[in-house]
């Protein structure tokens, strides 16, 4: 049987997409070390210790079906600075979410979560012809909400009392979506952003 969608691996100027791997655990403990990003109440980013155990269960799920989780490669050093993930794949409606997404503290706002989100939603459209690809998030995280809006997405609702943090906190999770027929325009204002000349 075939798993929708099958692992591939994308790459741009500045960063590569690529099949998650145990052998890409040292450079994730190392980005997961930078910034203690662990640390946010609001999302979900493995202690420096943990990373191994995440890597395993991404794996799994992806045994499953359920995931397709990706190491994101600094094309600069070949290094692994994040991970992200196709998620809740629902290959019937040709719908998934681009999702449990981290970048290492020293890359973050620089042009490599553009271009990823870019070369994830260019195969989920053109390759996978999704009819829409989803973006979830913290209610409160609102550096991600800024970046996700950014996108392109538009906001769907809020699922309110979503999910139970780790600390035992509700979540309230923002949804967003970008829909096939927006897929153009949203792909050009990548672009843009990716090109335009920086102050």
């Amino acid at each position: 049987m075939t798993t929708w969608p099958e692992p591939f691996s994308a790459q741009g100027k500045f960063v590569t997409v690529a099949p998650l791997k145990l052998e890409h655990l040292d450079d994730l403990v190392e980005a997961a070390t930078d910034g203690e990003l662990h640390r946010l109440w609001y999302t979900t980013i493995p202690e420096p210790q943990n990373v191994k155990d995440e890597i395993e269960r991404r794996l799994n799920l992806r045994e499953r079906g359920t995931m397709l989780p990706f190491a994101i490669i600094d094309n600069a050093n070949q290094k692994a600075v994040g991970m992200t993930t196709y998620m809740n794949i629902d290959a019937g409606n040709r719908r998934l979410e681009i999702g449990s997404t981290w970048y290492r503290k020293s890359v973050q706002r620089s042009p490599l979560n553009t271009e990823c989100k870019l070369l994830l939603l260019s195969h989920a459209f053109e390759e996978l012809d999704c009819i829409a690809v989803e973006f979830r998030t913290h209610i409160v995280n609102h550096a991600s909400r800024r970046a996700i809006e950014r996108l392109g997405a538009k906001l769907d609702g809020i699922l309110r009392s979503h999910m139970i943090m780790a600390n035992g906190t509700i979540r309230d999770t923002a949804c967003y979506s970008i829909i096939a027929s927006e897929w153009s325009t949203v792909k050009a204002n990548l672009i843009w952003q990716m090109e335009k000349p920086r102050d």
